[in-house]
C-alpha cells in the first residue's frame, strides 16, 4: 500500500474551520475505490497544525487520487488557508492495513 502522512500548518483564522474547509475533499477521497483511509488529526502542541494520515491500495490508486477532479480542486482551494507548504512522508509498504501495537496489547475480554 501507499502510506502517506502530511503536516498542514494552517493560518490561525482558518484553523477552527479546517474540518469544514476540507470536508468535500475528504469525503470525495474517502469515496475513491483505492482509498484505504484518509484521516485528519489536530496537533496537541500546535492548534494550527493538522496531520493527515492516508493510505491507498497501490500505486495505481495513488495515481488516480492525484489525477482526480477533487484533488485538482483541493490544489486550488486549500493553499489560501495554509501558512506554509505542507510537509509529507510518502512510502510504499508491503501490507494492506493496520497492524496491532503488541507492546500495548489490551488483555482479552476487555
Amino acid at each position: 500500500m501507499i502510506f502517506i502522512t502530511a503536516k498542514f500548518r494552517v493560518l490561525p483564522e482558518s484553523a477552527a474551520r479546517w474540518a469544514e474547509i476540507t470536508a468535500e475533499f475528504t469525503a470525495a477521497t474517502r469515496g475513491e475505490p483505492g482509498c484505504l483511509w484518509f484521516d485528519w488529526s489536530r496537533s496537541l502542541d500546535d492548534p494550527n497544525e493538522f496531520v493527515l494520515v492516508e493510505a491507498f491500495r497501490d500505486a495505481d490508486a495513488g495515481a488516480a487520487h492525484v489525477q482526480s477532479d477533487h484533488f485538482r480542486e483541493a490544489r486550488r482551494t486549500l493553499p489560501p488557508h495554509l501558512a506554509e507548504t505542507p510537509r509529507i512522508v510518502n512510502t510504499t509498504i508491503p501490507q494492506d492495513g493496520w497492524s496491532e501495537l503488541g507492546e500495548m496489547a489490551v488483555p482479552p475480554g476487555r
